[in-house]
Formats: C-alpha cells, structure tokens, sequence
C-alpha cells in the first residue's frame, strides 16, 4: 500500500491485487461489509475498494444488496453471511452472552451501533447478549447500555469480568473442558 503523497497521513490506495486482497479480508472478518462499517479500520478508502466489490460480485464470488437494515449504500457479503443472517433472523433470543475485548475488530459499539465508541484497549471489555451490546467496562468501570434489573446487572457484570474460554481452545491448550 502506499500513502497518496509521500510523507502525509492521506488515504491509502491500492493496486487492483492489493485491493483485491483487503476486501477479502474485511469480508472474511465482517461477513457483510459497506462504508460505514469502514470507519474501524482507519485510512482505507471505499471508493477503491467498491470497485472491487462490484468486480467480484460480478464474477459470482459474492453477493451484493442490503443486507444490514439501517445502513444506505452499497452493501457486500459473503454467501455463507447471508445464510446466516437469514437463520439467525428467524431464531428466537437464546440470551447468549459474549464478552470481547474492546480491541476486538468484532467491537464495532459506536460505530454501527448507537452509543459512544468504546476505546479499542485490551483490558476494556464489551458485552454482547444475542449480538446487541448491553454492557462496556471501560477502566475499570461498568457501564449497561441497557435497562437491567440489580441482579441482572450482577450477572451481566460477572459475564463481563469473567474470562471464559471456548471448548475448542481449551483443548488446544490440553486444559480440561
């Protein structure tokens, strides 16, 4: 990549190989990507990259429309997103619960969703139930997003503090499940 003057912080362009590569990254991290969605990942420009979008939806590699409600403009996907954007749109809520780090590329809080933006630090923390941010801890403070109830926001504290790992990770790392 390289910067559009030498020596200033501009947007970065990109050959046709180069860019081709960054959209399939962002598509196999996001699953649906479009412009706001952009604003995460710093100096990259959408200009550039919606023509590669439009090149690969149009030799059948991925699928564009409106995928994600509330966003205008152009919006790209991969085929196995859809379906899943389809099943998890018909599930009823499970109240799963998931903590990420706010460093995570997956804390998109204040950027497609409504709030302000958690800062992308390790120890911050953002949680999910059934993929909507309910609750931040941001320096050590927990802040709910969302009305709870005191022992609902008991649990959802000890969900975010709580560092749980997957089962498949842990038998990467020969721990008991």
């Amino acid at each position: 990549m390289r910067s559009a003057a030498a020596g200033t912080p501009g947007p970065l362009t990109a050959s046709a190989p180069e860019s081709e590569a960054i959209c399939w990254t962002l598509l196999r991290r996001y699953g649906v990507v479009f412009r706001k969605l952009l604003q995460r990942e710093g100096r990259i420009p959408w200009l550039n990259l919606l023509m590669t979008y439009r090149r690969l939806e149009a030799r059948g590699e991925i699928r564009g429309g409106r995928f994600v409600a509330g966003f205008s403009g152009e919006q790209f996907a991969l085929p196995e997103a859809i379906t899943s954007l389809r099943s998890i749109r018909k599930a009823a809520p499970a109240g799963t619960l998931v903590s990420i780090s706010a460093a995570d590329p997956l804390n998109l809080v204040g950027i497609i969703t409504p709030g302000d933006r958690v800062l992308p630090i390790s120890s911050n923390r953002v949680l999910y139930r059934d993929g909507v941010p309910v609750a931040i801890r941001e320096a050590g403070v927990v802040r709910f997003l969302t009305e709870a109830s005191i022992p609902e926001q008991w649990k959802l504290r000890q969900a975010l503090i709580r560092r749980t790992m997957p089962p498949q990770l842990r038998a990467y790392l020969g721990q008991p499940a």
